[in-house]
């Protein structure tokens, strides 16, 4: 029985090729296995590459390219189902992946990314992996253009991004990210608050932020944790609202959020 040699990881792969003067044949079936790179892959692939996205990608509460996906073969939370499809590259490695994947399918891991210049570096890298650099450099080059021409109307105003059971949203994230390039100051970083942290109504009140940053879907109250986001001591706090859709990964709707952020504090000189 002949034995199977495993591929090397893919960026090793791709940088080896590159050094031979070769370029690699682009895959031609690209499972996605989270929702992060359901967006990259759905901005960057040919849509006869993907052979399957997660589950939460025709959801338009949770990805930004939900549209995108709708006709794509969405997949259930199933290594078998993953392994079925046939895939050439596996894209966006997740916990538990490797013991059920097959060895000699290369898998591109895509850690969170939780800045602007970390989105830039995946749409690069994922678009060499599917075959597309080209695209990869336009999507960034527009991204920067639309970026460079934003105001940063927050002046160094104070704002929170207070989530559902008081959950705060604090410094090396992706929202403390697009704070700063729309010139707030997170709240978080004032009270040396870690990433995740949680405040209560009167500490939320004590700090007297300028702002709130809230999920546009909590402007309705569904249960417990968002009916506190609609308590009366909260009332006096201006908010400004954005998608979980545009905040939940990074990637090309980074640019979305932060021209709503500027936009809406434009208006709340």
């Amino acid at each position: 029985m002949d034995r199977v040699v495993p591929r090397p990881p893919l960026p090793i792969a791709l940088a080896a090729l590159a050094l031979l003067g070769a370029a690699p044949a682009p895959p031609k079936r690209i499972v996605s296995v989270n929702l992060c790179a359901d967006q990259y892959l759905l901005a960057l692939a040919d849509p006869a590459q993907i052979a399957g996205l997660t589950s939460n990608a025709a959801d338009p509460d949770m990805s930004a390219a939900a549209a995108q996906a709708r006709g794509h073969h969405i997949m259930r939370k199933s290594a078998e189902e993953r392994l079925a499809l046939d895939p050439d590259l596996i894209l966006g490695k997740t916990w538990g992946l490797t013991a059920t994947a097959d060895p000699r399918v290369p898998v591109l891991p895509l850690p969170p990314a939780e800045s602007y210049a970390a989105i830039v570096e995946q749409v690069r890298t994922v678009a060499a992996a599917v075959g597309h650099p080209a695209r990869g450099a336009a999507l960034v080059a527009r991204m920067d253009r639309e970026l460079a021409a934003l105001p940063r109307p927050g002046r160094g105003r104070v704002a929170a991004y207070y989530q559902r059971r008081g959950f705060m949203t604090g410094t090396g994230t992706l929202v403390d990210d697009l704070m700063a390039r729309v010139g707030l100051v997170n709240l978080a970083a004032r009270l040396g608050k870690p990433p995740l942290s949680q405040l209560s109504l009167e500490e939320m009140i004590a700090a007297r932020p300028d702002f709130l940053i809230v999920e546009s879907a909590t402007d309705r109250v569904t249960d417990q944790g968002t009916e506190m986001l609609h308590h009366p001591i909260l009332a006096a706090i201006p908010r400004l609202r954005i998608p979980e859709a545009w905040t939940v990964c990074g990637g090309p709707a980074y640019v979305l959020a932060a021209r709503s952020l500027a936009a809406q504090l434009a208006r709340r000189r």
